[in-house]
């Protein structure tokens, strides 16, 4: 019955939201993000515990004010993402401002494959339908398999109505398929700072062990694509803004585990500086830290 209910609300948002216009889907946003956010669920005590760690030397006062304007970035990706399917060819060519997207173009133009790797920062199916549409560039993803069966089946027809190929994050043929893009030159885009297998790679993260895939590395040394980080971030407009990091590059020595340790710990040391510039827009609402997974009871 809960599973039946979910997959009928996001059904409505998507109906509903996509109707409506931009300024007053922006304005519910808002008013439903600051509703969640004085009720103190359990998301937004996990959000402002994690904007601790990014903003050490925040008091109380500046951690709430962080999550309210956490929330609000939170819903502000959603309500785009409910109307993202009824954007005009023109609204989705001037939706995203990147700066440094030649790291990106030059590497496609050598013919030798992608990958960009970014983190939960911003609105990235905004920036999925502007590589689509402004630089006529398709690309291939993976999605984590959500609960019910129906729910993840609309993400993933309505991110393949935004013109991207859409792998099952379980199963094991991910991977596979990821390298035989790359082979082909083509691009894979992957969110790459939370671990959902158990076997990723620890790095360290603003001063704490965290857990982050190891896939965007391994793909890289195995095709020979190209590894860029990606951070993304909201102004006061409505025009996403972001930045195309330059290259990780392949260790020249060491095995294939300390080549995609060291590699993994450059991505995350570009989502830190990224995350650490706009904390607002990091829309990270689950536990990340070991130290945070391990206070989970047995």
């Amino acid at each position: 019955m809960r599973d039946r209910l979910t997959d009928a609300l996001y059904g409505l948002g998507w109906a509903a939201v996509k109707k409506l216009p931009e300024p007053a889907a922006a304005r519910l946003g808002r008013t439903i993000a600051d509703s969640v956010w004085k009720r103190r669920g359990k998301g937004v005590l996990r959000l402002e515990a994690n904007l601790a760690r990014v903003v050490p030397d925040a008091g109380p006062e500046r951690l709430a004010e962080l999550s309210k304007a956490g929330m609000r970035s939170y819903m502000r990706y959603w309500m785009e993402s409910f109307r993202l399917p009824a954007w005009s060819q023109e609204r989705a060519r001037h939706s995203f401002d990147p700066k440094d997207v030649h790291h990106l173009t030059d590497g496609l133009a050598t013919g030798r494959g992608v990958v960009l790797a970014l983190p939960h920062l911003a609105n990235w199916d905004v920036a999925g339908i502007w590589v689509t549409r402004a630089l006529g560039v398709p690309f291939t993803t993976v999605a984590e398999r959500l609960k019910p069966e129906s729910l993840y089946d609309r993400f993933v027809a309505y991110r393949e109505s935004l013109g991207m190929e859409v792998l099952p994050h379980t199963g094991g043929a991910a991977f596979g398929t990821l390298a035989r893009r790359l082979r082909e030159g083509g691009l894979v885009c992957l969110v790459a700072d939370r671990d959902l297998s158990a076997s990723g790679v620890e790095v360290d993260f603003f001063g704490a062990t965290a857990r982050m895939p190891a896939g965007p590395a391994l793909l890289a040394q195995q095709t020979g694509a190209l590894l860029l980080p990606v951070t993304l971030w909201y102004d006061e407009t409505s025009v996403m803004k972001g930045r195309v990091h330059p290259p990780v590059e392949v260790p020249e020595s060491g095995t294939r585990a300390e080549k995609t340790s060291s590699m993994t710990q450059a991505l995350a040391d570009a989502f830190a500086g990224g995350i650490a510039e706009h904390p607002e827009d990091w829309h990270m609402l689950q536990r990340l830290w070991l130290a945070d997974l391990e206070e989970r009871p047995a």
